[in-house]
């Protein structure tokens, strides 16, 4: 671990814009920016993080008509990338948003990575896909009104499993890509003293180098957790 550094999350912004920058097709653009993810999950691996966090796909973008061409990504990479980092580099992968009106092949995908990676524990990543903070405020509201008796809420710990990322740590550290500064209903929950870095560089350009600068930044911020 470094230095008590436990968890960076990341919003993964600029895929499209790179593409017209570059003159390639969105396609391609968009598998920059998958071969990316990859990228810095093994420079994590390398510097001892435990937790990744990464805003792949809001349910917002969902609605986009771009969707097709990212399952496309899926069905021709998924397994084979994040196969590697399960059986070669112990990543343990969770995926967390709704999984209504997916694909079946992208459920199927998305379970079986889950299944494979789950006693793996050098670094947890966690893909948040088709998710919006909401949402899933939504879906707790109606968890506790349906269970009652069963939730204590004076428990701090039942509370955070109420959650998507539950137990984790909350991030110290978010990076968002693509020049945009905003969270964009991404797990605001677990937010509430995160530090905030946010860079112009489109994310299939975002690099180690940038990612570690930001990481030393962070370490010499006095953090105070509102005292």
């Amino acid at each position: 671990m470094l230095n008590n550094l436990n968890h960076i999350a990341l919003i993964l912004d600029g895929n499209k814009r790179w593409s017209i920058i570059n003159n390639k097709s969105n396609l391609y653009g968009y598998t920059k920016g998958f071969e990316n993810i990859k990228k810095l999950v093994l420079y994590s691996l390398s510097k001892q993080i435990p937790n990744l966090t990464m805003f792949a796909l809001s349910s917002e973008n969902y609605k986009r008509s771009s969707i097709n061409l990212i399952y496309d990504i899926i069905y021709q990479n998924f397994s084979e990338t994040f196969n590697e980092l399960v059986e070669k580099k112990g990543v343990r992968i969770k995926i967390f948003g709704s999984r209504e009106n997916l694909p079946k092949k992208i459920i199927n995908i998305f379970n079986e990575i889950e299944s494979l990676s789950l006693n793996n524990k050098n670094l947890k990543l966690n893909i948040a896909f088709n998710y919006g903070f909401k949402e899933e405020i939504s879906k707790i509201l109606k968890k506790i009104n349906n269970n009652k008796n069963m939730i204590n809420l004076e428990d701090k710990n039942e509370i955070n499993n109420l959650f998507y990322l539950g137990s984790s740590p909350d991030p110290d550290i978010l990076i968002r890509t693509g020049g945009y500064k905003r969270l964009s209903n991404f797990i605001m929950y677990n937010l509430t003293y995160t530090e905030l870095f946010f860079t112009e560089t489109l994310w299939p350009d975002f690099s180690e180098k940038e990612f570690n600068s930001i990481i030393d930044q962070f370490f010499k911020i006095n953090r105070k957790y509102g005292l």
